[in-house]
């Protein structure tokens, strides 16, 4: 009778839990949406709102991009000579621009500007707007008939988004550069060759996945860790918990975003 109970309750337990987790997604879904209408709405982007998301934009993005790109040019540096040597060795050295841009363009660097600006950008700024909702910023902010959502909470999600999307984009064009510059030199007579390599690597269809995959991560990083301190409940009185459902809930959408563009690139 007893070992029965026990089942039960653990049956009760994984319900329970299993209902918290599809009623916190469903709260983050429902939220996304909303500040999706908000971002498509000139609205947000007058007066005091258009100088919120001016001076998070700056914080965001104007500190992390030169060490970012930094960074990413050494990492390149090393992956594209392992790369070239490696395809040199084995007699493909024809394969190893495309190879580099497939490993760096197409796969890596938008991953790792991701995880960077999650880290560095979006987990600071869902404690703050954990730290405004503690103290009840948001409740004075509507009884001054200014809306929250584009004060406090819009600005930060645009500037997490913009900075993914930023970083991204110039890391790449930085690993171009570099890869040409490694296998061909200062010189422009490998440029015809080289934008035939691109063109083979970025078809329509995997031009279109490269888009999506970024764009998601960037939605991602932007919207789950806010949504989630706003959201989640904690059970104690700390946050570290709510942040830290935030933070798996981020790896686990960046996960799935992952797997689904490498099945459209390569299957």
């Amino acid at each position: 009778m007893t070992s029965l109970a026990s089942s039960w309750g653990v049956l009760a337990d994984l319900g329970r839990s299993a209902l918290q987790w599809i009623t916190g997604w469903h709260r983050i879904l429902m939220f996304s949406a909303r500040l999706l209408v908000l971002a498509l709405s000139p609205s947000s982007y007058r007066g005091p709102n258009l100088s919120a998301l001016a001076r998070h934009l700056v914080k965001d993005t104007a500190p992390i991009l030169l060490w970012f790109t930094l960074l990413s040019s050494i990492i390149s540096l090393v992956i594209i000579h392992i790369v070239v040597v490696t395809s040199l060795s084995y007699g493909l050295s024809r394969f190893a621009l495309e190879m580099v841009v497939r490993v760096l363009v197409l796969e890596l660097i938008p991953l790792t500007a991701a995880m960077f600006v999650a880290l560095r950008c979006a987990l600071p700024n869902a404690a703050e707007v954990a730290e405004l909702q503690m103290r009840g910023a948001f409740d004075v902010l509507s009884a001054g008939n200014a809306e929250p959502l584009q004060r406090e909470i819009l600005p930060r999600v645009v500037s997490g988004m913009f900075s993914v999307l930023l970083l991204a984009t110039v890391s790449c064009v930085v690993a171009a550069v570099l890869a040409y510059v490694w296998v061909h030199g200062l010189t422009a007579g490998g440029i015809v060759g080289y934008t035939r390599t691109f063109g083979r690597v970025f078809s329509p269809a995997l031009s279109l996945i490269f888009t999506l995959k970024t764009l998601g991560l960037s939605l991602a990083v932007g919207l789950i860790p806010i949504a989630s301190v706003l959201y989640d409940r904690p059970k104690s009185r700390l946050r570290t918990s709510t942040e830290l459902r935030g933070l798996v809930r981020l790896f686990f959408v960046i996960l799935l975003i992952e797997i689904a563009s490498l099945v459209g690139n390569y299957i």
